[in-house]
């Protein structure tokens, strides 16, 4: 045998590079899926700013009208810990079909709802279809895309989260102005129909088979009974404070705050004991021994508090203290959180090209820059400087955050992907509702006293409230870099 034969043969019995192209159809199906989520995401804070239209329309008063929100995120945070499980147990066709039934039945409710009860029954069905929806999405990413492109893709995948929470309330804004709140569930079914249903049923492909996994009933109540109980004691923990604050009775809700603390940790803490006892557990938990992915999710748990937040105190923030009306109070998060956003899939890029610790800890370093800053000139502030003290913070944030998770999650075996994705998706929800609580609660202490809305004292007491809001910033994002740092210097020493 010749030597350029033997060259040959051996060439061709070398394995084939892995195809590292992003296939269409998998492009299709993060379109679907991600669009369900985005639009459940979004619904979930346009509703924030039509309070007010809200409880003319149903007679009801802010405590009560608050449920709207309250209840979709504690069946958010209820239902995004069965993903694990029905990832393994469904199909992804037949977990797709599921949200697309269930986001258009809320919707509809939406529509046709003219109690109060209805609408929060119609609350409850979207939380389902947006807890199914959002880790879906990520299952399928971190399932099928290419070694090589999974950050780029989880970055557009974390287009979801950071675009609908900050544009919401501009939407909201702009519908209400001109349209029936109620049209904008009208605009939403045509396109999950439309767009959602068809291109899902094409592409989504299913490259695992399913297993005989089984649902353990005591587990699920054990995580619905403890997020339930942690979102209800930041609810009325807040609202106690307020109260006590303004000189009204806080015993019924502190009472309610308590109570729900310890149930909710005590429920907590029983899903960890019989979770590592069971046999086929709700979620998987054994990765999370690994201190490297327990630094990674303590900062993917608390950075939410900050991006979803900002959403909050920044429209506040404009119209109470700087006296802008609704809908610029709503413009200024709009440059900030969409070119942040848009920019996410940068940050996978540089994940891929680079790894995960210049790519996330330049980008933080750079991201807590903006609450500095507004810390800095708080009581000084115009709406320009709100907007640009925002913008850096939203560039950077969108620009590392899904590469916390992406990081955490390279480093345990794919066969528990599902669960961690399951864990982190529920701290972010999480995060995101506790943030907005807690800057709530922050701004609404700073204001008590002050006297009517719109006058010199309130404008100046809210300014203050934004003082304090955004040191409360700068400590958590400080806490998360630090944690961080640690989590790639202890990677780093094991090689």
């Amino acid at each position: 045998m010749s030597q350029q034969q033997t060259a040959v043969r051996g060439a061709s019995a070398q394995p084939a590079a892995p195809d590292e192209r992003i296939p269409l159809k998998l492009i299709g199906a993060i379109v679907a899926v991600g669009s369900l989520a985005f639009i459940g995401i979004l619904t979930e804070t346009v509703m924030t700013v039509l309070f007010p239209e809200l409880m003319v329309e149903f007679d009801v008063d802010t405590a009560t009208v608050q449920w709207i929100t309250t209840i979709y995120l504690l069946v958010v945070a209820a239902t995004m810990p069965i993903s694990s499980f029905l990832k393994r147990r469904f199909r992804l066709k037949t977990i797709f079909l599921a949200a697309v039934v269930l986001a258009v039945t809320g919707s509809a409710l939406m529509i046709v709802g003219h109690s109060f009860a209805l609408i929060l029954v119609a609350r409850v069905i979207q939380g389902v279809g947006s807890g199914v929806a959002t880790p879906l999405m990520m299952n399928i990413i971190l399932e099928q895309a290419p070694r090589s492109k999974v950050g780029r893709l989880m970055g557009v995948g974390s287009l979801v989260i950071t675009v609908a929470p900050a544009i919401g309330p501009t939407v909201g804004g702009a519908v209400s102005s001109v349209l029936p709140w109620r049209a904008i569930f009208v605009i939403v079914i045509p396109i999950i129909l439309l767009v959602s249903l068809p291109v899902g049923l094409r592409c989504i492909e299913q490259q695992r088979p399913t297993e005989d996994a089984r649902l353990n009933p005591v587990q699920f109540v054990a995580i619905v009974v403890a997020l339930s109980g942690l979102i209800m004691f930041l609810n009325q923990a807040g609202v106690a404070v307020s109260a006590a604050v303004t000189g009204g009775s806080a015993l019924r809700s502190g009472l309610i705050a308590a109570v729900s603390l310890l149930v909710g940790v005590g429920s907590l803490l029983f899903f960890g004991w019989s979770s590592h006892r069971s046999f086929s557990p709700l979620i998987r938990l054994g990765w999370l021994r690994d201190p490297v992915v327990l630094l990674h999710l303590l900062p993917y748990a608390i950075l939410p508090m900050v991006g979803i937040g900002f959403g909050y105190v920044i429209t506040n923030l404009a119209q109470m203290s700087l006296g802008t009306n609704a809908f610029v109070a709503g413009a200024l998060v709009l440059p900030g959180a969409l070119i942040g956003a848009f920019f996410a899939p940068v940050g996978g890029t540089l994940y891929d090209r680079f790894g995960p610790t210049r790519p996330i800890m330049g980008a933080f370093c750079v991201a807590i820059l903006g609450p500095i800053l507004l810390l800095v000139f708080s009581m000084h502030l115009t709406p320009a400087m709100l907007a640009g003290f925002y913008f850096i913070f939203g560039l950077c944030y969108a620009l590392g955050f899904s590469n916390i998770m992406t990081s955490a999650l390279s480093g345990i075996d794919r066969t528990f992907t599902p669960d961690g994705n399951a864990v982190f998706n529920t701290s972010l929800q999480f995060g995101g509702a506790a943030g907005t609580a807690l800057f709530s609660t922050i701004l609404g202490v700073a204001q008590a006293g002050a006297g009517e809305e719109g006058s010199e004292a309130f404008r100046h007491a809210t300014a203050v409230g934004g003082t304090w809001t955004f040191a409360t910033m700068t400590l958590i994002c400080a806490v998360a870099l630090v944690s961080l740092a640690c989590a790639f210097r202890l990677r780093a020493r094991r090689g």
